[in-house]
């Protein structure tokens, strides 16, 4: 029997769209883009709404009108997303036809997982209340795209 996960996007409904993120927060650390050749590259500056110890949005309510450019994504505009989300989204990994990774908590039946993997974000990152945005790009990370698997 195939799992609701294994369905594509399109046919999930709201809960199961909110259930198939892993909690990582990678999606919430800022991106710089070169204007040049489009590519992406994260910081280690994450949101002033971030839990960095909980990996989840202290208002995730109220997210989109409190940051500008907060994306709420949804089956309609995750092929815009694929570009910048990271290769462990299960969003992304999904939108491809692919399976969720072992860590993920639908597979492993706990939350925690995603960070004894090493995946999430907690413990390597540092709020935008204390950062200047002028340093952004002494920031940079390269460990949000390695360890995929």
């Amino acid at each position: 029997m195939t799992e609701w996960w294994e369905q594509p996007l399109e046919s999930l409904d709201a809960a199961q769209w909110e259930a198939l993120c892993d909690g990582c927060a990678r999606c919430c650390l800022h991106k710089l883009e070169d204007a040049d050749s489009g590519e992406v590259f994260y910081t280690r500056v994450s949101c002033r709404y971030l839990d960095t110890e909980t990996c989840r949005c202290r208002d995730y309510r109220h997210r989109s009108s409190l940051v500008a450019d907060c994306i709420t994504l949804g089956p309609a505009n995750i092929a815009d997303a694929l570009s910048w989300l990271p290769a462990t989204c299960a969003y992304r990994l999904r939108a491809r036809g692919e399976p969720l990774h072992p860590w993920h908590p639908l597979l492993s039946g706990d939350a925690a997982t995603v960070h004894r993997a090493g995946i999430s974000v907690r413990g390597r990152v540092v709020s935008e209340l204390h950062v200047h945005p002028d340093s952004y790009e002494e920031q940079i990370v390269h460990w949000v795209e390695e360890g995929t698997r």
